[in-house]
């Protein structure tokens, strides 16, 4: 297949990830915004609502290396198939939860909710393999970019799908994780009728024969955790991508998940919590092109350097904010996504160009595992240290943590 052959395949790839990214994105959104409430209705209890997100994010991380090592033997249309498709089934069972009145199986219900996460994040990945060189960053970008849409338009569904669950006959509060099943099934079926040829296939074939033979026997080379590992161990710059996406994703975590707390004990209403956490998504997502055009034109570590910047910026703004200051937590919170964004996307692809392209999925799995768990820990540290001293010492922390990351880069740098 010829260079515009695999360019005409690569543009249908975007386009087909882009869809898939949008519809999915409603169905997350969707499920996130009501599920703590959900549970708190079934639970009688504010405290176990909020496992809600956790058990979603813990799905997310569990499903990070199945969709990998799927990915790795059969292509990424499966791998997705299989994020896709256990979000689909945890939908259900949430449905089911809810219309049974049972709390614990609706949790259960959220783990496999997190499958759609899990392929979210590998989408990116995806977006990649057929990039031309000095490409990657921005069609990354472009996939992540197009989230933004789903990440918007999902919250102001949840209320209208639950009237419409209801005016069908359906069990109060199911109607958003309905329109959520809607959603996962339109990507699911995007992606298996779409994703064709599948891209990391593609690229598997037209590699040249000249390229460097792998490093890991091709029989271990299938998704594991001990090929990531092997890979890892020898190359060096993939190291420092992962621990960059880890750094700046516990950070963005650790500060946002703490931010309404701090403005609620200053009395802020609920709809200016809201304005600030939307400028911080629109940080997250919105500049994800220029971003990832900026990567490829200056450099992964560049970016990275500059990520780290912005985030020691945002821990500084919003960190010696007091609970009043609605316009410095505002300014650093949209700092916050924009360092979140140089992160994942210029450490993405700088993950993906450090491997060999057959040990590409499994180090990406491992990327997203560690990225689910380093958020998670994150925001439980993070209640924590305000909760014992105060969301000045957390951005402290983060200051730190931030800084230290940045100057390895700078020294590790080849």
């Amino acid at each position: 297949m010829v260079g515009g052959q695999i360019a005409v395949v690569q543009r249908r790839t975007l386009a087909v990830l882009s869809v898939a990214q949008i519809t999915s994105g409603v169905g997350v959104a969707v499920g996130f915004a009501f599920s703590s409430l959900v549970v708190a209705r079934l639970s009688g209890s504010v405290s176990i609502s909020g496992l809600a997100g956790t058990a979603s994010v813990l799905g997310a991380a569990l499903l990070a290396l199945p969709t990998a090592r799927a990915a790795g033997r059969s292509g990424r249309r499966t791998g997705l198939a299989l994020a896709y498709g256990c979000a689909l089934l945890g939908c259900l069972i949430t449905v089911v939860a809810i219309s049974v009145r049972s709390w614990p199986l609706m949790l259960a219900g959220l783990v496999l909710f997190g499958g759609a996460s899990a392929g979210s994040l590998a989408s990116r990945y995806s977006a990649t393999d057929l990039s031309p060189p000095g490409h990657s960053a921005r069609h990354l970008s472009w996939v992540v970019w197009t989230s933004t849409i789903g990440s918007v338009a999902g919250p102001n569904l949840a209320e209208p799908a639950d009237h419409l669950g209801r005016s069908l006959g359906l069990a109060p509060d199911t109607g958003p994780f309905a329109l959520s099943l809607l959603a996962f099934a339109i990507a699911l079926a995007v992606i298996v009728i779409g994703l064709r040829p599948d891209p990391l296939l593609l690229a598997r074939s037209v590699a040249p024969a000249s390229a460097p033979a792998a490093t890991v026997p091709a029989a271990r080379a299938r998704g594991t955790l001990r090929t990531a590992w092997q890979a890892l161990r020898r190359a060096p710059a993939a190291v420092r991508a992962l621990v960059a996406i880890a750094v700046s994703h516990t950070a963005m975590v650790s500060v946002m998940s703490m931010t309404p707390v701090h403005l609620d004990h200053g009395g802020s209403p609920n709809w200016v919590i809201g304005i600030v956490l939307s400028l911080h998504i629109a940080g997250m997502y919105v500049l994800s092109p220029l971003i990832g055009w900026l990567a490829d034109r200056i450099g992964r570590v560049p970016v990275l350097r500059i990520g780290m910047g912005l985030l020691l910026a945002a821990a500084v703004l919003a960190g010696t904010a007091g609970p009043h200051g609605v316009t410095q937590v505002s300014a650093g919170l949209a700092l916050l996504g924009a360092g979140w964004s140089c992160g994942l996307i210029a450490g993405s692809a700088m993950l993906s160009e450090a491997v060999p392209l057959e040990h590409r999925p499994a180090v990406q799995g491992l990327s997203d595992l560690l990225m689910n768990v380093c958020g998670a820990t994150g925001a439980v540290a993070a209640g924590v240290i305000v909760g014992a001293l105060s969301y000045g010492v957390l951005g402290t922390v983060v200051a730190v943590m931030v800084t230290i990351t940045g100057a390895w880069l700078t020294l590790r740098r080849t």
